[in-house]
């Protein structure tokens, strides 16, 4: 999970730690100390801002492989690239693919590290992925940021074990491609499905691969979040076969009611669950605690609870994270 921040949001730049490694900066001008380059998350970046990084991404990348034995780099951040809002990643997608015979060490990758000082979460501008997957196929984590033009074609992958998806609208063919995709050691998927006005089409029915868990044998944390469609999510889930081995369940950061919440006390038991994720919700304070009650050896967060707004005695309900 991502935790909020007072200033970020939930649009953290992974600036400081990525996959659990200290997060170091290439910049135009290094200076300091060689780190321990297997020891650290390398992150590149290009801005048209008048700061230190790179002005386009094909001299970030030059000046990396030209600095850094990338033979020994684990772990790589790409943050924002020069008008990132209006020009995809796929000339990146296209490097990071061409020189992985390169980055034969690397296991952890995020595409689109870029918090809303650059640009909001729907104006990134992504691409087509499958190439990355295909590229690298030891790498044991994979993040994307921003849903505007992404996609994925269903693929096999034998050493992945965590896939995550932050958007503010996920298209239904990318759920659909994660559902059809063969994850053997998939432990951790986390899908931020968004709302139709930034790109959100994923149904219900995408979904029903990945609650069936025929494809995920490993799976233990399963994330379906910031979703407008959170209590029927919630009402899926609590009879997919998949939640019986799971640890952790998010359905945070969207839209949960109560409907929702009675859904999971009702459906199939989740006592086995360590952890409920089900920050940034709708509930009341009766269905809180009635949820602390019946999941008392589970760790429950029912942090961040929302009060709808009112409007001509409509009530609307917003996920964490949209445009």
């Amino acid at each position: 999970m991502i935790e909020y921040d007072s200033y970020f949001g939930y649009q953290h730049r992974y600036a400081d730690k990525y996959a659990g490694l200290p997060v170091v900066q290439l910049t135009s001008s290094p200076g300091g100390p060689p780190p321990d380059i297997g020891a650290v998350a390398w992150r590149i970046s290009a801005s048209s801002w008048p700061d230190d990084s790179h002005d386009n991404m094909a001299d970030a990348f030059d000046a990396f492989f030209e600095l850094v034995d990338a033979s020994q780099v684990t772990a790589v951040v790409i943050g924002e690239w020069a008008d990132c809002y209006t020009e995809s990643s796929a000339a990146i997608v296209e490097r990071l693919a061409q020189e992985a015979a390169r980055l034969p060490a690397l296991r952890s990758l995020f595409l689109g590290a870029i918090s809303s000082d650059y640009s909001e979460i729907s104006w990134i501008q992504q691409s087509d992925i499958t190439p990355l997957l295909e590229a690298y196929p030891r790498l044991e984590r994979f993040d994307v940021r921003g849903g505007a033009g992404l996609q994925l074609r269903p693929i096999r992958h034998e050493s992945l074990k965590m896939l995550r998806i932050e958007t503010g609208g996920l298209d239904g063919s990318v759920t659909r491609a994660v559902a059809g995709s063969d994850l053997p050691a998939l432990e951790h998927l986390e899908l931020w499905l968004g709302v139709g006005d930034y790109g959100g089409t994923t149904m219900i029915s995408d979904l029903d691969p990945i609650l069936r868990g025929e494809r995920l044998p490993a799976l233990r944390y399963l994330g379906l979040q910031d979703s407008e469609l959170q209590d029927d999510i919630a009402a899926a889930v609590a009879s997919a076969p998949v939640v019986a081995r799971l640890e952790t369940l998010a359905l945070s950061m969207g839209a949960l009611t109560d409907q929702g919440a009675e859904a999971l006390l009702t459906g199939q038991p989740l006592t086995h669950l360590r952890r409920l994720d089900l920050h940034h919700h709708y509930l009341t304070d009766e269905m809180m605690r009635r949820l602390a009650e019946a999941l008392s050896g589970v760790e429950v967060d029912l942090s961040d609870q929302v009060k709808p707004d009112e409007d001509d005695d409509e009530e609307w309900r917003y996920v964490a994270v949209s445009e």
